[in-house]
């Protein structure tokens, strides 16, 4: 296969500007059932980015809730629902874009969950787009 000079050149500014990495890992969560986080501090903006995994078809639910860490107070919902005939993993992300030490509370059932915590740039935040609802 041959490519032009032109194709080439165009390929590496493509891949030039993509950012390498999606945010700086603060903390990762992983487990199953109910527990409350250890504390973590961040900086706006950040994302809350979650992975559920079962091994069942039905009934499955995830409630992740954002707790201050220092007041025990509740800040926001990030992700809350049960999904019925699931049949393949599900994930989300969250961009938040407020700082402070938070914790969270996470409720799963018939589930296996993944959650990460990411700190970004302010470019890295530009880059993100959430889909829009109907």
């Amino acid at each position: 296969m041959s490519y032009s000079m032109k194709t080439l050149a165009a390929i590496f500014m493509t891949l030039c500007s993509m950012p390498l990495f999606a945010g700086e890992l603060v903390r990762e969560f992983k487990g199953s059932g109910n527990t409350t986080t250890l504390d973590f501090t961040v900086e706006s903006p950040w994302i809350i980015d979650w992975r559920l995994d079962s091994d069942y078809d039905w009934n499955i639910s995830l409630d992740i809730v954002l707790i201050d860490a220092m007041t025990g107070q509740f800040v926001g919902g990030v992700k809350s629902g049960s999904r019925q005939n699931v049949t393949d993993r599900s994930n989300g992300v969250r961009l938040l874009r407020t700082s402070g030490r938070y914790k969270l509370r996470i409720s799963s059932s018939l589930a296996r969950w993944t959650i990460r915590v990411e700190q970004l740039t302010e470019e890295e935040a530009q880059l993100y787009t959430p889909k829009n609802r109907n």
